[in-house]
């Protein structure tokens, strides 16, 4: 039977305590939480849990069970960044099983016995089933796991943040490692004890990630190397967010001179506040602790649920970012990302999010750059339409096709395509160049109070082209989901999306919502964004 307990590892082995409830399976029509069945096992509930939360849970929870008996153990850079993985010499094999087990039978959780020759790695099974440890007492690589929960049971992070215990055999004066990892076959027996820091156990981890989740961990000399696909560089987030039934701000638009040209440029839609930022950021937390840091650029708002001081995440008003005072107030998305690399402090390399973006699983910065430094874009299955720019484009192909003259030319190449809904992988110096190289649409573009036939689109096309066309990016791919909230089965999409859970990044998009459509939508997205990140950040109250 699966059950689920309040679980706090290094407290729980020490204390026993243990308080199980039945738990079954849970569901809303429109956006249900995960799922629970009996093939689990045991499930505990943690507050506050990550992913990395759970994966330095696991590990220090085994590694306490070794240090407890004694036995010697060093933490090894493994090939998969989920888990965490610590070597024992092989003469201790009978030691640490019987540790191991003594430990699972206190606090039941899950066992995987791996061998690295096999085409498909074994299934975890529960350390309640003797079949289980049918296999130990040869295996090579073993695998060890407590499943958590946050407290309304949305999440389940499993066996793939288990820690994994190899049994490395000692020939001659080497330890030497059962199975490949990044960095060696072998380490000196009687070599010295290290720490490295934890962004070399796993490539979801940055020197930025805060210690809780990823200390600096025991290890050898030999992991202490900086490979060549690490990246070691800083990346921050860059979020542009308004909220339209602020009614200052509302005054201010009211009073803006100049009129949008495109019914879509107005759209009450395109300024509506559903607390996606919350959400997104959230997901920051959850799957992308690698962000050093978080810029919110916005109108003088603050966000009503934002913690102002807190380190890692600060507010940067459209008067700090804009070099021209005259082009304020704006109500252009275009105008203000058009000066985002003014953002004092910034990155070279930062990742801009529409507040209506979100990271769906973990996601390690090499899905947006190369260790190198070089950005990754990516680009539609769309294309950009023929022809000069018409009145009856819209703004989004309007501003397409102003980029497409520009750098044609400036290089003499065409772009043909817009780019995905998918945050934008973006590099500072690209976009000063390109403010210095095309000075007038720049300037003209920042002018723009409302989205305008002669804009440029900076940083979802213009900028990723000019990086790529200068040697800084590349095309990329992955799974992502665009949701656009005006359709009819919206509910089932949701669900599919949060079943799922298998898109690295998703856009819920709004431009055509009425306002008839807009109260049965939040009642949708309250359910689906609170079930598919439960967990707070460090930056709400």
């Amino acid at each position: 039977m699966t059950t689920v307990s309040e679980f706090t590892p290094r407290r729980a082995l020490a204390t026993g305590d243990d308080q199980r409830q039945d738990t079954g399976r849970r569901r809303s029509a429109a956006a249900g939480p995960t799922t629970f069945t009996a093939e689990h096992g045991d499930v505990y509930v943690e507050r506050g849990m990550t992913p990395l939360g759970a994966r330095e849970a696991n590990r220090s929870a085994l590694t306490a069970l070794l240090d407890s008996a004694g036995i010697a153990h060093f933490a090894v850079r493994g090939t998969v960044d989920h888990g965490t993985v610590v070597a024992v010499a092989e003469e201790d094999r009978e030691r640490v099983l019987e540790t191991v087990f003594r430990g699972l039978g206190q606090y039941p959780g899950h066992l995987t016995v791996i061998d690295p020759d096999a085409p498909r790695p074994a299934k975890p099974m529960s350390s309640r089933d003797p079949r289980a440890w049918r296999d130990v007492a040869g295996a090579r690589v073993l695998q060890v796991s407590w499943y958590r929960t946050d407290p309304g049971r949305h999440l389940l992070l499993g066996h793939e943040y288990g820690c994994a215990v190899e049994f490395w055999q000692r020939h001659g004066t080497h330890l030497v490692a059962p199975r490949a990892n990044r960095a060696t076959w072998a380490v000196a027996a009687d070599g010295p004890g290290v720490v490295g820091a934890g962004r070399l156990f796993s490539r979801f981890v940055s020197d930025w990630t805060p210690q809780h989740l990823a200390p600096p961990l025991p290890t050898r000399p030999e992991f202490l190397v900086d490979c060549a696909d690490d990246i070691a560089f800083a990346v921050d987030a860059v979020y542009t967010w308004v909220d339209g039934d602020d009614p200052v701000w509302k005054r201010r638009k009211a009073e803006a001179k100049g009129e949008a040209y495109h019914a879509e440029s107005a759209s009450d839609a395109r300024f509506i506040s559903r607390d996606e930022l919350r959400y997104s950021v959230r997901s920051l937390h959850l799957f992308a602790p690698w962000i050093r840091n978080i810029y919110i650029v916005t109108d003088d708002q603050v966000p009503v649920w934002l913690r102002e001081g807190v380190p890692g995440i600060r507010i940067a008003t459209h008067r700090e970012i804009f070099r021209d005072a005259a082009d304020l107030p704006t109500f252009n998305s275009h105008s203000i990302e058009s000066q985002l690399h003014h953002i004092e402090g910034l990155a070279e390399h930062f990742l801009y999010f529409n507040d209506d973006m979100f990271m769906g699983r973990p996601v390690a910065p090499h899905a947006f750059f190369t260790a190198s430094g070089t950005a990754r874009y990516f680009p539609s299955r769309n294309r950009i339409p023929q022809g000069p720019v018409a009145e009856t484009d819209t703004p989004v192909d309007a501003a397409c096709k102003n980029n497409r003259a520009l750098l044609k030319e400036r290089f003499g190449r065409v772009i043909t395509q817009p780019m995905e809904h998918i945050p934008y992988a973006l590099r500072r110096s690209a976009m000063e160049e390109a403010e210095r190289d095309f000075p007038e649409a720049w300037a003209r573009t920042a002018a723009s109070r409302f989205r305008a036939m002669t804009d440029l689109s900076p940083t979802s096309s213009f900028a990723l082209y000019y990086a790529a066309l200068t040697g800084r990016a590349q095309p990329g791919s992955m799974p992502f989901t665009y949701l656009q909230l005006a359709v009819p089965d919206l509910a089932d999409r949701l669900q599919r999306l949060l079943d799922g859970r298998d898109q690295d990044s998703f856009c819920l998009n709004d431009a055509f919502s009425t306002p008839e459509d807009i109260e049965a939508q939040q009642v949708l997205l309250d359910d689906f964004l609170t079930s598919y990140f439960p967990t707070p950040s460090p930056y709400e109250r």
